[in-house]
């Protein structure tokens, strides 16, 4: 029976059109999975939470926050030592390594690993966030699915990318904002075709969080004072500071996580890190866990937080020490995060990102009031969250519709617009890539929205190289090259030594003109006709850079080495391009 379903099941994928029919189901199922794991994050993260709540009162110091995140990271290092025995990478970064460099390929265990770890580090108040988890279990389960149906390279990044939108839209619960991350964020191109898995994943996504975890708004929002044009100067600012505070989350985040880097092994790393982060929890309590809270009161222009078992608790209503904290949680809040990451622990940087706009257009609107001008602390904290995140994920679509849905705020969306698009112009002026791909992009490893660096990249060069070139040794004489040249239909000769080291090349024009005469067969040397051409190609090197190479010289052909100089054959302008236009047309195709 099983066979019988396996030979039909075949003979239908053979059949025209049957993969794209396939992919849409696919993105459905893994739409529904990726809302599923958002809803089992959630929820273990709530019971965590409740389980930890000592119900202490706001007027008292909360000492237990010192200890809190050092558990949770460390049952989650613990997990993933002796029990995964494996670590599990960052959310959207994993997805982002898995497009451009692993074949659309994710370990199985971030089908489960992701949940049980961010949920220990966020529940017990570790500074991020669940989205990067969701996205990663999301695209696990499609990771899993292409490579159970064998499906191509091309079909497996797109259910990636239907993944991490259905991810994104069941986390928010904003469809819309998870289509447009998958193109802004994921995606490297599209057709028009390919937008209908993603939208039937995000779709199905968002269905299976309001199902499992209610329809309520993320943030509940009422619009008290309306958008006037009057106001778009100040908005025009708030775009610039938050394109300001989105280079320095991108700036400091790197820096810490280099820091971390450089500690010796990861159990430093957690002592440290844990220490670090106790710290800075048990100082500005409103640092811990995913700061949901702490958005919807900014969102409220309620600033309570800033004091609620802290220590600074008998300074509430001096206006100073409010800006001061204000700042101080914009500032300290990255570090937070990046120590979080540091330590070992698993999260998402969306909600340290929604965050930091929060509290810096709350700031921003209380200074501009101080001094007389008439904003809305709330519609200011709104729109400040947008801007952030269209700076820190150069993503400002992203930024417009993830805030007018999770907020319903969509009667300030012309606000959202302005704040965005400049706060993206902003960073893009100091900052090339986002913080989830600006370590892929050092390492030359990341797929972009550019098609002609895209395909290049997709070149494999191991497949490029031509190997029936026939060598010969520089100590040859010219009665043994005029004989290779009579048995092959080659152009070029290699000029290697005993050890198969590149010494040089000979071409036919070379000894064109004397090929004929023997009497000089026996008194003229291979190395006296080679020369040493002015480009050659590493094995190690990207198809770009031949590419580069080749065009930037007049050769039509580009001899290949390894790194210790060993010849390995040569790759033709002719059949890199030619293999260039045919991926090309593949990945074009709707």
């Amino acid at each position: 029976m099983n066979t019988r379903l396996l030979k039909k099941f075949v003979h239908w994928r053979l059949k025209p059109g049957s993969n794209y029919y396939l992919l849409v189901i696919l993105s459905t199922i893994t739409g529904f999975l990726a809302g599923l794991g958002a809803a089992i994050i959630k929820h273990t993260v709530k019971l965590i939470e409740n389980l930890i709540d000592a119900g202490i009162p706001d007027n008292v110091t909360n000492f237990l926050y010192f200890i809190y995140p050092f558990v949770g990271i460390s049952l989650a290092v613990l997990f993933m030592h002796f029990i995964l025995r494996q670590q599990v990478n960052h959310g959207i970064p994993s997805i982002l390594y898995a497009i451009s460099k692993n074949n659309g390929y994710m370990k199985p265990h971030n089908m489960y690993s992701s949940i049980v770890t961010s949920a220990l580090t966020v529940g017990f108040g570790g500074s991020v966030g669940l989205e990067g988890p969701t996205v990663a279990t999301g695209g696990a389960y499609g990771a899993f699915l292409g490579k159970l149906f064998k499906l191509d390279y091309r079909q497996k990044i797109l259910l990636l990318g239907s993944a991490s939108a259905g991810a994104m839209a069941a986390i928010f619960k904003a469809p819309m904002a998870g289509v447009v991350f998958a193109l802004e964020v994921i995606m490297i191109d599209l057709t028009t075709m390919s937008i209908i898995p993603i939208l039937l994943a995000s779709a199905t996504g968002s269905l299976t969080s309001f199902l499992l975890l209610g329809t309520n708004v993320l943030y509940p929002f009422q619009l008290q004072d309306m958008f006037h044009l009057n106001k778009t100067p100040y908005y025009i600012v708030l775009g610039i500071v938050t394109g300001l505070v989105a280079v320095y989350f991108t700036k400091m985040y790197i820096l810490v996580e280099n820091f971390f880097h450089n500690l010796p092994n990861k159990w430093v790393r957690l002592v440290v890190g844990g220490a670090i982060l106790g710290v800075l929890v048990f100082t500005f309590p409103a640092l811990y866990g995913e700061g949901y809270h702490t958005i919807n009161s900014a969102l409220h222009g309620d600033y309570s937080y800033l004091f609620n078992n802290s220590i600074f608790y008998s300074l509430q209503g001096n206006f100073l020490v409010i800006i001061m904290l204000i700042t101080s949680l914009i500032l300290l809040k990255v570090v937070a995060t990046a120590t979080t990451f540091g330590a070992g622990g698993v999260g998402g940087i969306f909600a340290p990102t929604l965050f930091m706009g929060a509290n810096t257009g709350l700031v921003i609107a209380l200074i501009f009031n101080y001094f007389g001008y008439d904003i809305s602390t709330s519609n200011s904290a709104l729109v400040a969250m947008s801007g952030t995140i269209a700076g820190v994920l150069l993503a400002p679509l992203t930024g417009i519709f993830l805030i007018s849905e999770i907020t319903h705020g969509y009667d300030l969306l012309m606000p959202l617009m302005v704040t965005s698009t400049i706060s993206y112009i902003t960073a893009r002026l100091f900052i090339k890539n986002n913080v989830y791909s600006i370590q892929l992009a050092k390492r030359g490893e990341l797929l972009t929205h550019n098609a002609d660096k895209n395909m290049l990249y997709l070149l494999k060069i191991k497949d490029l190289i031509e190997k029936d070139f026939l060598t010969v040794h520089p100590d040859d004489t010219l009665r043994i090259l005029v004989q290779k040249v009579s048995e092959s239909h080659r152009n070029l000769f290699p000029v290697v030594d005993e050890q198969g080291h590149f010494m040089g090349i000979v071409t036919l024009d070379r000894i064109r003109k004397i090929m004929f005469k023997p009497e000089l067969y026996d008194k003229i040397k291979v190395k006296d006709l080679m020369f040493v051409p002015e480009a050659v190609a590493y094995i190690d090197e990207s198809a770009e850079q031949i590419a580069e190479k080749l065009q930037k010289s007049a050769m039509f052909n580009i001899v290949v080495l390894d790194r210790d100089n060993r010849y390995l054959g040569f790759i033709s302008r002719a059949n890199l391009f030619s293999k260039y236009r045919s991926l090309l047309r593949r990945f074009s195709a709707d």
